[in-house]
């Protein structure tokens, strides 16, 4: 079974039923069922493109490609390679407005 990309596998009902989901589990789940995930994620491409990030990470997917031979890359050899450089590369000022959106949707959530 493939999880989503959006929502984690729901659990067997045979897996520990007692166990209690973790803040950060209850926080996912209600940015998901509120839509705000997606609107979260939709504005983290936008600043990303503006800002110039998207780019420099096709540039850095292109360069490896070539560096490697285009029919000896795979995608995971990309994500392997191009994720570290990527998430240290986020600007600040896009990782502070995302957090002050998740921070206003906590507080207007009562969580």
């Amino acid at each position: 079974m493939r999880g989503s990309v959006n929502r984690p596998p729901t659990p067997d009902a045979d897996e520990e039923p007692h166990k209690e989901p973790t803040l950060q589990e209850i926080i996912n789940i209600k940015l998901i069922e509120s839509g705000e995930k997606e609107k979260l994620m939709e504005l983290l491409r936008e600043r990303l493109v503006e800002c110039g990030w998207r780019d420099e990470m096709k540039a850095l997917c292109r360069a490896y490609a070539r560096k490697k031979g285009r029919n000896n890359v795979t995608v995971d050899d990309l994500i392997h390679i191009i994720t570290p450089k990527g998430r240290a590369t986020v600007p600040d000022s896009v990782k502070a407005e995302l957090l002050q959106r998740i921070r206003a949707f906590l507080t207007s959530a009562a969580l």
